[in-house]
């Protein structure tokens, strides 16, 4: 998508991206029960908006979001961050959103000086995992049947790549 923009959440894009979260909302990718009325805010306690980037159409529409986080706040651990969610809106899909957001999350995991960026994905979700795989993230772990989503039981793939070193600006 030539027309596309990626930046820094605000706390202005609360409403959208809580309206798109609900509108993607999938058990092919989320574990967590569907969300009902009456809705919270978007942006929270756990759920800064300092972890979020988002891509933004010509027309000021959000076409998507990618989390961005430390996995753990162990000083261990610093060095890795992790997504912890991806959405695209409908209108969006098939139009290399999501690919632009794994590519800017990587970029912005580089800025703060992390060595590998990690995510987790629905072993039933090939679509997504195709594009982990061509962004070159590999499988590093499976976890079987650890969810059971509408009767049946799938497994969390554990996936991750190193970040590569190289002098380049992202939103930040």
């Amino acid at each position: 998508m030539s027309d596309l923009r990626i930046r820094p959440a605000d706390h202005a894009d609360d409403d959208a991206l809580a309206d798109l979260d609900r509108r993607t909302w999938s058990t092919l990718h989320a574990v967590t029960p569907r969300p009902r009325e009456p809705y919270g805010p978007f942006f929270d306690v756990l759920h800064p908006v300092e972890e979020f980037l988002v891509a933004e159409a010509d027309d000021d529409r959000l076409a998507g979001y990618v989390r961005v986080v430390r996995p753990t706040p162990l000083v261990s651990n610093a060095h890795v961050r992790q997504i912890q969610g991806l959405a695209v809106d409908e209108w969006a899909r098939g139009r290399g959103v999501a690919r632009a957001l794994l590519r800017a999350a990587a970029l912005h995991a580089r800025n703060q000086g992390a060595r590998r960026l990690t995510l987790r994905v629905l072993g039933h979700n090939t679509p997504a995992r195709r594009l982990y795989e061509s962004e070159g993230f590999a499988v590093e772990g499976v976890l079987p049947g650890e969810f059971l989503l509408d009767g049946r039981y799938v497994d969390d793939v554990l996936m991750g790549v190193a970040l590569t070193f190289e002098p380049t600006s992202t939103p930040t």
